[in-house]
């Protein structure tokens, strides 16, 4: 019978409060050993094996770092190690010993790489840096910057639609209300009593918002473009399209759009099909109405939300919406007249004028539904209960009525006595018409007679073959002819894209600052200070707008004092009253580390990209000194078989080159031996007093600035040669 093993001794550190969790004590510092590897506190007595000398308490481990759980000795001698020692755990405590031995890595980088170690020891599968949301967060410094400075005090994170307080401490809004409905009337970060206006209606701080969306948005292009094309960065827009409290006008006529729904760039032509849909995965169908034409636009079926053309000239139009218009319109259901924009005066902030002023002109959107007339491009459709004269109208808001094709176009005297441009519409669509009870969709037709085609002008038709069109095979309208390519997508937009993200790359943080500009001044604020209305300002421009002026205004009459009443400060850009505010106001602290740290990082970047500035013009320099010598050396070589001799005056002649610069003209001979000169055959001279071919003196002559350079350069390196001779002469020419 195999002998009984002995159960292991149960050893456990101390708590966070220092008492041991064995024997219950709260021992002395004396009385505890710290783990070199963890740092975490043991009592030395409840030690199944204690050190036994002074010098090995200072390079002990815990039981958790070393895996011995009794003797030390016993994991030596032992085969079978724990597997804190022998398996992954064991290589785990390897590497954060390799971590901590490694003096190039600073304390923080050694925590952060002590994390990635612990957190992949947990269970995590995935590699942080194979993540890619993780890496885009890391890579992103200013988002990193913000979040250091600028955290909410309850969910630790930056804030969602941050509320600053008068203390300068920033909060989401919904940590805040959730700690407001608790009944705390004070901060919860520095317990300073918050006035009751915030309280009852807490402002969100604006600036700091467009900062953190900003910091939020990629700064780098993904490795590869996408097949379905998201045009707008609206992950913080509402659901819903919305008003700020800065709007004039009631309603919606001042309303910010809600975030798009569908992944269709903005001149996308034809249907919204499935793939382009990611919330519904159904596209936008047949039928499919909105309360207006801002939720209308959220789902791509007709972008503009005033205009009723959505389209461009030298690209075609996308949709047009049947809202209103002329009296001059048509519509027939599976047909209609359209008439085309401009022609009225819309100034002073005008939306819409019944008076027609002038004759309409194939310009503009008008232009764009002429392409899309002689290209046959499909254009969506969206009627809405505006249109009174129709009777395919929707009762409420707006519907999508599906693709139709324009047949014609054409000008003609309307009404109001002005010429306008005529569209002839007709369906094509695959699905049914909202107001049919067919069971197929369109079927091409014959196309119906317009009476006023008679006396119309500048009439253009098709003359090509459209490029959407019913497929007999296929017994379905589909594009026939290639779509032509979006300009918002592509090689062509992503090269200007490139370019952009380029040129604003460098600018990158310094409108962030922008963002964090004062109100007043319009600088980068210094000494930051928010209101209880949520607006920014530095310290000394706020002190500067109420310079004088007191809380409470003293008040006489006939002798006597009256009671002091409140003087009312306005903020310097809305009609909140801050005189109380202003008695207690404190600079936000985390909102000035910010802004600190970011103009930090925008000095270390300029510097850096001065350095490397440097050092091109270095490299320039350094091109074209080799250029120079090249060329010195060009100037030295003669044709095979010639001979360079100095002239019996040659050094005395160079000697002369060190106070000036040599003039060429001077020192060439004027006359060549056997008749020939400077341009003929044979020999010359140089203005260095060299003979070289006739090459050579083309190319020399030919030097210009550079050639004189070179040439002063070898007359310095001739006045070496010790030489008696008389100054250069014709005479001296060596044939």
């Amino acid at each position: 019978m195999a002998p009984a093993t002995e159960p292991a001794i149960r050893q456990l550190p101390c708590e966070a409060d220092g008492v041991c969790m064995i024997c219950h004590k709260n021992p002395s510092d004396a009385e505890k050993l710290f783990c070199k590897t963890c740092g975490t506190p043991w009592h030395a007595e409840c030690l199944a094996a204690p050190p036994q000398s002074l010098a090995s308490t200072l390079q002990w481990e815990c039981p958790d770092c070393s895996g011995v759980d009794g003797d030390p000795d016993a994991v030596a001698s032992d085969k079978s190690a724990p597997p804190f020692l022998a398996g992954a755990d064991g290589e785990l405590v390897a590497a954060i010993r390799a971590i901590e031995a490694d003096s190039s890595l600073s304390e923080e980088e050694k925590a952060r790489r002590r994390q990635q170690l612990l957190s992949r020891n947990s269970g995590s599968t995935v590699d942080d840096k194979d993540d890619p949301e993780i890496k885009a967060k890391d890579d992103n410094e200013i988002l990193a910057i913000l979040g250091e400075n600028m955290k909410c005090s309850f969910c630790m994170q930056l804030p969602d639609r941050p509320v600053t307080t008068s203390c300068g401490h920033n909060f989401c809004l919904k940590c805040f209300e959730k700690w407001v409905r608790q009944g705390k009337k004070t901060c919860a970060k520095c317990r300073k009593k918050i006035p009751a206006g915030m309280l009852a209606q807490p402002r969100i701080n604006s600036s700091l918002v467009f900062a953190i969306r900003m910091a939020r948005m990629p700064t780098a292009a993904p490795v590869g473009a996408p097949r379905v094309f998201q045009f707008v960065h609206n992950e913080e827009l509402p659901d819903k399209a919305f008003t700020t409290e800065r709007a004039k006008k009631a309603g919606k006529a001042n309303a910010k759009s809600g975030r798009i729904f569908v992944t269709i760039p903005n001149d996308h032509l034809g249907p919204i099909t499935a793939e382009n849909d990611p919330i519904k995965k159904t596209g936008v169908l047949v039928g499919d109405s909105w309360e207006d034409r801002l939720a209308c636009r959220q789902w791509g079926a007709h972008f503009p939300h005033v205009s009723g053309i959505a389209g461009q000239a030298k690209y075609g139009a996308q949709s047009v919406v049947l809202s209103g218009g002329y009296e001059d319109d048509e519509d027939h259901g599976e047909w209609f007249l359209y008439t085309g924009s401009g022609g009225r005066d819309l100034s002073g902030n005008k939306r819409t004028n019944k008076k027609q002023t002038s004759d309409q002109t194939f310009t503009s959107g008008n232009e764009a539904l002429r392409l899309s007339c002689r290209k046959g491009y499909p254009v969506r459709v969206v009627r809405s209960r505006k249109e009174k004269r129709s009777n395919y109208a929707p009762e409420k808001g707006v519907r999508y009525d599906g693709i139709y094709r324009i047949e014609k176009c054409w000008r003609n005297i309307g009404e109001q006595g002005f010429l306008v441009c005529r569209y002839l519409f007709v369906r094509c669509d695959n699905s049914p018409a909202p107001w049919t009870s067919a069971e197929h969709g369109d079927r091409p037709t014959a196309l119906p007679k317009v009476k006023e085609l008679k006396k119309a002008v500048d009439v253009t038709e098709r003359k090509e073959s459209p490029h959407w069109d019913f497929d007999v095979e296929e017994d379905c309208w589909r594009w026939v002819k290639p779509a032509p390519p979006s300009n918002y997508s592509g090689k062509g937009i992503k090269l200007k894209r490139k370019v952009k993200r380029s040129s604003s790359k460098k600018t990158y943080k310094e409108k962030i600052l922008k963002e964090l500009s004062c109100l007043i001044c319009r600088k980068v604020m210094t000494l930051p200070i928010t209101t209880p209305c949520a607006h920014n300002f530095c310290k000394s421009c706020l002190d500067g707008a109420f310079v004088g002026q007191t809380s409470v205004m003293e008040r006489k009459s006939c002798g006597r004092q009256l009671r002091a009443r409140k003087n009312v400060m306005k903020c310097p850009s809305c009609t909140y009253d801050i005189s109380d505010f202003l008695q207690t106001a404190q600079v936000n602290r985390e909102l000035m580390g910010a802004i600190e740290s970011l103009m930090r990082k925008l000095e270390e970047d300029e510097k850096s990209s001065e350095a490397s500035a440097g050092s091109s013009e270095a490299s320039e320099g350094s091109s074209e000194a080799s250029e120079e010598s090249s060329g010195m050396g060009d100037e030295d070589v003669t044709s095979e078989g010639t001979e360079i001799q100095p002239a019996s005056g040659y050094g005395e002649a160079q000697s002369t080159a060190k106070g000036g610069k040599i003039d060429g003209n001077k020192i060439a001979a004027e006359e060549k031996p056997n008749g020939t000169n400077a341009d003929g055959g044979g020999m010359a001279v140089d203005a260095a007093g060299v003979t070289t071919n006739r090459g050579a003196k083309r190319k020399a002559s030919n030097g210009g600035a550079a050639g004189e350079m070179n040439r002063a350069r070898k007359a310095q390196r001739g006045s070496r040669i010790d030489s008696a001779a008389g100054p250069l002469s014709g005479s001296d020419v060596v044939e």
